[in-house]
């Protein structure tokens, strides 16, 4: 079958790649740095992506699309931005390509066909949406206006990881205008408890809730929050950001509003974004040596029904009850599918679907039928049970309910365990090295003081939880003064 992985033990890393290639989530493309999504892995982001959008949705969002490209002179209007961004940013210098006289077959770029101004490729889209709202926005009348947009993103990356750091990535991103600053404050906070809804309750991967030192913030924000998941490697992964970015942009782009009293002021705005990167925290923080394992909330099939058979009138005998089963399941909105293909045998498919981490597996042969009753294995713990046929699709769904509480625990569960405080140097790299996951510790609140830490262990200040405990101590590093423990973590 060559369908092995390496184990996560041997090569975590590794593990992760040959996961990710061989379950038909993604492959490599001809485009050094960016990847092919296949239709497996692109069904799973269709179901993360489309309850998101119901989410936004019912948050009285509407999406919108902006262009793919920003004239350098837009992306240069807000400086922190741009700073941030420069040294990712692709660049459209020509139009047009042409014959080259020296070289017959072959294409050159055509010198006369030079751009008046260069377009960057968006890595990012408040520029242009800014830029945009500028004409948008006269009066109060006008706001919040709350946008979202589903699009593709390119940021140069030189050293690339299937989903996790890719040149180009799929993402929303929403960018809203508000007339005051709370109100913008509150749409962040609120976009923030979105993605944490999403990731624990579809993604089954608990998150921690905080903001960003001012070193880590998105450039150009006045403050960062997000959502941060441990994996099973002991790393931190950042999962989703939303970013309160005062008047900087509203003051880069001249967008202003006449308030009731007809004074006029800058807009107050937000952004925030999720993207195809949570594919990879789904496969980090949940599977195993066999394969992934899925949360049924948001697996492409969620059930598959294999018929074990000899000769073909017990194959048209287990066809026609597995027919109704299916038909069942399917009013229940469960996503089914009966793999009666011909050219791989039940074995065969039995590590095929585990491999591809489908929630739960149906077999029925003919002594099953006669029996009126089918083997069930859920792919989270490998048990095998026998159910009646009699109301199977019931049974099915509260399996499914528990199979999705039972992932979210387990990560719960490992993520609580791998939350340790530290008190002094020593105790801080010595848990970082063997232990890995957040360590709690004190830092005196110094750009100079995060950056030697930084730079010592190779682990960075993941964020400072919401509501977070007030609490004196000595910095880990320097001894100073502190007033709080903040988590700190190596991270993807």
């Amino acid at each position: 079958m060559g369908k092995e992985i390496t184990s996560r033990e041997q090569d975590y890393s590794q593990w992760y790649n040959d996961l990710v290639l061989k379950s038909g989530l993604a492959d490599y493309s001809a485009v050094r740095g960016c990847m092919v999504i296949k239709p497996y892995g692109y069904a799973l982001w269709e179901n993360m992506r489309d309850e998101l959008d119901r989410m936004f949705k019912e948050t009285g969002h509407v999406n919108a699309y902006f262009p793919l490209f920003v004239p350098k002179s837009l992306f240069e209007a807000e400086e922190k931005n741009a700073e941030g961004f420069a040294k990712e940013c692709a660049v459209v210098t020509h139009y047009r390509l042409k014959s080259d006289p020296e070289r017959p077959g072959k294409l050159m770029v055509d010198p006369e066909a030079k751009l008046e101004e260069e377009l960057v490729v968006r890595p990012t889209s408040e520029a242009i949406i800014w830029s945009t709202y500028k004409t948008w926005i006269q009066s109060y009348r006008d706001l919040p206006l709350l946008i979202n947009q589903w699009a593709n993103v390119v940021r140069w990356e030189m050293r690339t990881r299937l989903f996790l750091r890719t040149a180009e990535f799929l993402w929303q991103e929403g960018h809203t205008a508000h007339a005051t600053k709370e109100e913008a404050v509150q749409e962040a906070l609120q976009m923030l408890d979105v993605y944490a809804t999403f990731a624990e309750e579809w993604m089954a991967v608990p998150v921690i809730k905080g903001f960003k030192t001012p070193n880590e913030r998105f450039a150009g924000a006045e403050d960062t929050y997000c959502i941060e998941a441990l994996m099973q490697d002991g790393k931190a992964l950042q999962a989703g950001t939303s970013h309160f970015l005062g008047q900087n942009f509203a003051k880069a782009f001249d967008v202003k509003f006449s308030d009731k009293q007809n004074k006029l002021d800058y807009v107050w705005a937000t952004s925030w974004g999720v993207s195809t990167r949570l594919i990879g925290a789904l496969v980090m923080a949940h599977s195993d040596d066999d394969g992934l394992i899925l949360p049924p909330k948001i697996a492409p099939i969620q059930v598959v029904i294999v018929p074990i058979y000899k000769g073909e009138e017990q194959k048209a005998l287990i066809d026609e009850r597995v027919k109704e089963i299916v038909k069942e399941l399917k009013a229940a909105h469960i996503k089914v599918k009966y793999d009666d293909s011909d050219n791989n045998r039940p074995g065969w498919k039995f590590a095929e679907y585990e491999m591809k981490g489908v929630p739960v597996r149906v077999a029925i042969g003919a002594r099953d039928l006669e029996n009126n009753v089918a083997e069930v294995a859920r792919r989270d713990t490998k048990v095998k049970m026998s159910f009646s046929l009699d109301g199977l699709s019931t049974k099915i769904i509260e399996l499914l309910d528990e199979i999705q509480q039972n992932i979210y625990n387990k990560a719960n569960a490992y993520r609580q365990e791998h939350i340790t405080k530290a008190d002094n140097w020593n105790e801080f790299m010595d848990l970082l090295d063997k232990k890995g996951g957040f360590v709690s510790a004190h830092w005196d609140g110094t750009a100079e003081t995060e950056e030697k830490i930084k730079e010592l262990s190779k682990a960075t200040i993941r964020c400072v939880p919401l509501n977070n405990q007030k609490e004196d101590g000595r910095c880990i590093l320097t001894g100073n003064p502190s007033i709080q423990r903040v988590l700190f973590a190596r991270a993807y």
